[in-house]
């Protein structure tokens, strides 16, 4: 079987803003192309692709708009948020501003591996969330980054784990089921989301995320609670920290300026909350990569 490279992506990276920071041409990876870049908005219709891509937005939020038509879905991608083409498909996209990302074109093999040799419809998506599949993603980008050759196998690893991953919870009419029990539905969760995103280095009265769910601020509390299992504070808090350390792992600014951007007091009030949560430190974290 050939390494795959720039020919899986038909043209996606060869646009004039795409500046490259990294990908995995040249480490024999079979089932799995990966680039790292930075995108610079842009407007282009490409042809059906040969693989699945899957797009991690590192930063945003950027508001990205596919399809053309009566069939235009438009959303502003916050840093996390996936964007999903499946194979064999012609793609319109609208890129509204300048993006770091991480490109995975991954074969139909490798789903049908992941799913006991069945295939598998993966859906459209834009702007959806799945922490598992973040998390495998910038492990492989880290792999890229550091690579030895020592690291294939583990490489292989997470490819077989990110396909059985998109085979489970990202194929076609695989939805979301609605909460029961009195908590929000997915649409009101997902606007009120999408507002703490936009607004997260500020602060955000809850009478604002009531009024995205078109709740009183008792219903919404009661509601939100419901579906989540936390406050509004606490969630938000864990948005916070999620983005924190995405900064961490990738950029070199600060950890005072990382902490005030992501919506923490100072630096002391991030790294409180990260040992609570998640046992380390911001120092700690960035050295680990």
């Amino acid at each position: 079987m050939a390494e795959l490279g720039l020919t899986e992506t038909v043209g996606i990276l060869r646009q004039p803003g795409v500046r490259p920071r990294r990908s995995s041409f040249g480490l024999g990876w079979e089932q799995l192309y990966l680039s790292a870049q930075e995108e610079q908005p842009y407007r282009a219709e490409f042809g059906p692709a040969p693989t699945h891509l899957l797009i991690l937005h590192l930063s945003g939020p950027v508001t990205v708009r596919r399809g053309k038509g009566s069939g235009v879905r438009s959303r502003a991608v916050p840093a996390g948020g996936l964007f999903l083409q499946p194979a064999g498909r012609t793609l319109d996209v609208e890129l509204g501003d300048r993006l770091d990302t991480i490109h995975a074109y991954l074969t139909d093999e490798a789903l049908r591996d992941a799913n006991d040799g069945r295939s598998v419809e993966l859906s459209e998506e834009l702007g959806a969330t799945d922490p598992l599949v973040e998390q495998l993603v910038l492990a492989l980008e880290g792999a890229v980054r550091h690579w030895e050759p020592s690291a294939r196998t583990y490489t292989d690893h997470l490819t077989g784990m990110l396909a059985a991953q998109l085979a489970r919870r990202h194929r076609a009419g695989a939805l979301e089921p609605e909460p029961t029990g009195g908590g929000l539905s997915t649409r009101q969760l997902n606007a009120v989301r999408d507002l703490m995103e936009q607004r997260l280095a500020e602060p955000l009265p809850i009478a604002d995320l009531a009024a995205a769910a078109a709740l009183s601020v008792s219903q919404f509390t009661r509601q939100f609670r419901a579906s989540t299992g936390q406050s509004p504070h606490q969630f938000l808090l864990g948005l916070r920290l999620e983005q924190a350390c995405r900064l961490l792992r990738t950029q070199t600014s600060p950890i005072a300026e990382i902490a005030v951007e992501c919506g923490f007091s100072h630096q002391e009030h991030l790294t409180r909350v990260m040992r609570n949560r998640l046992g380390t430190t911001p120092a700690a974290l960035r050295r680990a990569g």
